[in-house]
């Protein structure tokens, strides 16, 4: 089992979008796959058209007062579950910190399906928190998309930071491009300096309007725009991640 987390410190970087396609392309190629949607607005769970069948599920989980598997749901797509977001997210921190050991909570919490999928993806909300340390603590590779703008690597230096400040093993960062303009000289000049720093992936998702339509279809790209650009990027991406955790 992998467990790869998608997260990045500010939002509105694409991430979801990329859990959302890479969770689909997973189980297309044929992988037991699971997606956690962790952030409280759910993006990944409306994507995916599920709502949630146990109130108050997360809670449940974490407190154990329910067993994981009752918060699994099906997809409409072969090999691919979710457990979606619900209210009760929203306070998902607040629990972590009152639980001793809370660091390692999720990682525990995931041990369970260690035999029953192949990938777990997670869908983080943003931000630094005791829910960013587990998230680490349970991932092999945390996944961030970084728009290459002067603010974006400004946060790409934070998270490094973070994770030294922590003691997080800075070898499970791994970087990759998003809503990339290539017409814009800002944004080749960042790429081309940070593909220096040994971190990022070489292909990256440019900004694209069929990422857009995703809300219109509540689909992954792959599935209302098969041989769309947006399409063969999600896809390329996906192979060169694939080749670097497996």
């Amino acid at each position: 089992m992998t467990t790869i987390a998608l997260y990045n410190l500010k939002g509105g970087v694409g991430k979801t979008a990329c859990c959302v396609n890479f969770a689909y392309l997973s189980a297309a190629d044929g992988y037991r796959t699971l997606l956690w949607d962790l952030d409280p607005q759910g993006s990944a769970t409306f994507y995916y058209q599920v709502k949630p069948k146990l109130k108050g599920g997360i809670k449940n989980i974490i407190t154990q007062a329910s067993e994981l598997e009752e918060a699994v749901m099906e997809t409409d797509y072969e090999h691919l579950e979710l457990i979606p977001a619900d209210q009760s997210s929203r306070s998902l921190e607040i629990m972590l910190e009152e639980m001793k050991s809370s660091k390692k909570k999720i990682k525990h919490i995931l041990h369970e399906f260690r035999k029953s999928y192949d990938f777990i993806f997670l869908d983080c909300p943003p931000g630094f928190s005791v829910l960013t340390e587990n998230v680490v603590q349970a991932s092999d590779v945390v996944l961030m998309p970084v728009i290459p703008t002067t603010l974006s690597v400004r946060t790409y230096e934070m998270v490094k930071a973070y994770f030294k400040e922590k003691d997080l093993d800075p070898a499970k960062l791994a970087c990759f491009f998003s809503m990339v303009d290539i017409r814009k000289n800002m944004h080749n000049e960042i790429m081309e300096a940070l593909y220096k720093d040994k971190r990022f992936f070489q292909s990256y998702i440019p900004y694209l309007s069929d990422v857009e339509k995703m809300g219109t279809h509540q689909a992954p790209v792959e599935v209302f725009a098969h041989s769309s650009y947006a399409a063969q990027c999600y896809q390329d991406l996906w192979t060169e991640i694939k080749e670097g955790v497996l």
